[in-house]
């Protein structure tokens, strides 16, 4: 139970590496956390307190959380074994299962970083010069790889539940019900899962933009519950689309934000994803092809054939 504690204070606390780039935590959440294991527990419980798990999850944490938001691709290989480390410590008690829940979907980034690092030659190291980084992967790489990373994969146990339940709330909302399988890559589809950031739910909603759909947060967390967290996803999914006029560029804003997707538009006089595709960060790179393969994989689709409604196109 304490280790459950100090990983749950750990897990919150690693939030604060939204403002910083550094690797530091709420030196009082530590605090609190081993106060209340001193004041609580056995000597034999204490010793079970290794300090060399805590560590592994603030570090993979901060490290993730830095990667993700990097440019490079390649550079999220370097945290492959450590997440498979950090996993079952997440897994391993009822408080922090829900950070687990969103890390495990999140290892196919890992695994296919590790795939580009075998492919993708290492820069040339010249004497008296700076070195230079691995170059990102083109998006149609991308595509291939993921693709050929969902081609045996089976549906998500719990997409049997949810995909016939969630379709008709995109529909509702004029846009491509295939787009449910959204939930694959944010959550499993498990309403459960918890970003390090606060996103929550099947389609991983963050509190503000759950907000401005009409979601409330507290007392109790409309994002947990299924139907209203397709909802909301499913309007701003629209939106998205709306202003962006392509659905790649609208997957992109959804998960690096609609700030990061215009700034990269404007600067490099650019109308489409494959066009800023490898500056965006490094999640997001990977994020679009991926949903890309599961769309193929699930509805049979190609991203160009996702149709609005006629409906929607006369209201944008």
């Amino acid at each position: 139970m304490a280790r459950c504690l100090i990983l749950v204070l750990l897990v919150a606390a690693s939030t604060i590496l939204a403002q910083e780039n550094t690797v530091t935590l709420d030196e009082d959440l530590l605090k609190a956390a081993e106060q209340w294991a001193k004041e609580n527990l056995s000597d034999a419980a204490l010793s079970a307190l290794q300090d060399l798990d805590r560590e592994k999850v603030r570090q993979f944490l901060a490290q993730l959380r830095q990667q993700f938001h990097g440019e490079y691709v390649v550079d999220l290989a370097d945290l492959r074994d450590a997440a498979k480390t950090v996993l079952p410590l997440l897994e391993n008690c009822e408080e922090t299962l829900p950070y687990a829940l969103w890390l495990k979907p999140r290892l196919d980034y890992l695994d296919v970083a590790d795939e580009f690092r075998l492919i993708i030659p290492p820069p040339k190291i010249e004497p008296g010069k700076t070195p230079t980084l691995s170059p990102n992967p083109a998006p149609t790489k991308e595509r291939e790889i993921w693709i050929t990373k969902f081609t045996n994969r089976p549906w998500p146990k719990q997409a049997q539940t949810y995909v016939p339940r969630l379709k008709p709330i995109f529909s509702g909302q004029q846009i491509p019900p295939e787009l449910v399988w959204l939930a694959e890559i944010e959550s499993s589809f498990d309403p459960r899962a918890r970003s390090p950031d606060g996103a929550v739910g099947l389609f991983q909603l963050m509190p503000a933009t759950a907000k401005r759909y009409g979601l409330r947060t507290w007392p109790f967390d409309q994002r947990l519950q299924p139907e209203e967290n397709a909802q909301a996803a499913a309007h701003y999914l629209r939106y998205l689309n709306g202003r962006f006029r392509d659905w790649r560029l609208a997957l992109a804003a959804y998960n690096a934000g609609e700030g990061t997707v215009e700034d990269l538009l404007s600067r490099y006089k650019a109308h489409s994803f494959d066009a800023i595709a490898t500056k965006l960060p490094a999640e997001t790179q990977m994020y679009v092809p991926k949903f890309e393969a599961v769309l193929l994989r699930r509805e049979g689709l190609k991203i160009a054939e996702l149709k609005m409604s006629d409906l929607a196109k006369r209201t944008q």
